[in-house]
């Protein structure tokens, strides 16, 4: 029996490609990745986008807060150029003012402050707001009471000019009235004279007096008059002056000279002094002849009398030419 020899060899399968399966995975890994960054993306820029938003919406609230802390603190500026003067509580308020403007000020320059920041920021841009209308009502209360005092001042001054003015024409009017009056009592004052007589004499040996008329005989001429009683003179001394004006029309004198009210500067012979009592008639009685025994010329003497610059009286008296045996 015979055999027949087989020889079988093991059936081998095909080998698989496994490359597919890795560039499958790496694809797909790829794609998720490419999704994951693309996703992560997305989000980065809703982030950024926030943050924009954020940012500008904090820019945008600080320039409010900004443009309204600028307007309040305009209007606090503006009381600056006010003519109203701060005392007082006037003052500390617009000392707490300034300190809380400040403090603000502080903050909005703050270009990294929070939000809680510019919160406080803002309500204390509130009550800045409240105490600068608060400050401006009052320095407005002020300024409309001073304008009423402006008013008033300027109504009294019209006044005070006005009774200056009235006082002025009083004074004058009283000045005036005070010289006529003091005119009054001067004229009133002064003394008059009466019973002015000139008497001539002739002085004979051993003393014995003649009155003669005859010019060449006289040897002295005898001023006699009253004082007439007065009751607003004084009691007191008074001068009286005596001026004699010889008949060639030139006053006779000793150079000197006494100021007058109505003839101006007149020339005067002679100068009596007398006592004079208030209220009562003197009699006045004086001698007077040429200086140098100078001899008495035929016609007129005027004599003058003159107290407290006034003319008081005067008389005239006439001496003749004598005849053959006078």
């Amino acid at each position: 029996m015979s055999y027949e020899t087989t020889n079988t060899a093991p059936t081998q399968q095909p080998q698989k490609d496994n490359r597919k399966l890795i560039y499958g995975s790496l694809i797909a890994l790829l794609l998720i990745t490419w999704g994951y960054m693309a996703y992560d993306k997305s989000k980065s820029s809703q982030t950024v986008q926030q943050l924009q938003a954020q940012v500008s919406t904090s820019d945008n609230s600080r320039e409010a807060l900004q443009n309204e802390f600028n307007n309040t603190s305009a209007k606090l500026d503006s009381l600056t150029g006010t003519n109203i003067k701060m005392q007082g509580a006037l003052a500390e308020r617009n000392q707490e003012v300034q300190k809380l403007k400040n403090n603000i000020a502080s903050i909005l320059k703050n270009k990294n402050a929070t939000a809680a920041e510019l919160s406080q920021a803002r309500t204390m841009i509130a009550e800045l707001n409240g105490k600068v209308e608060s400050l401006f009502a009052e320095v407005e209360k002020l300024k409309a009471e001073n304008e009423q005092l402006t008013t008033s001042n300027t109504q009294l001054n019209t006044e005070k000019t006005q009774l200056t003015t009235e006082k002025t024409e009083l004074q004058g009017t009283l000045q005036k009235t005070s010289e006529e009056k003091a005119h009054v009592e001067d004229v009133a004052s002064t003394l008059k004279a009466s019973n002015i007589n000139i008497t001539p004499i002739n002085i004979k040996s051993g003393g014995k007096e003649k009155e003669t008329t005859v010019a060449k005989r006289v040897d002295v001429m005898r001023v006699s008059f009253d004082l007439d009683e007065n009751r607003i003179a004084p009691s007191g001394k008074k001068d009286l002056y005596v001026c004699v004006v010889g008949p060639d029309g030139n006053p006779i004198t000793m150079g000197d000279v006494v100021a007058t009210r109505e003839d101006g500067e007149k020339k005067y012979t002679s100068k009596v002094t007398v006592d004079y009592e208030q209220g009562k008639r003197s009699a006045i009685s004086f001698d007077w002849k040429p200086e140098n025994d100078a001899k008495y010329t035929v016609g007129n003497y005027k004599i003058e009398i003159y107290q407290n610059g006034y003319k008081i009286g005067e008389t005239t008296k006439s001496l003749k030419k004598g005849g053959l045996f006078s």
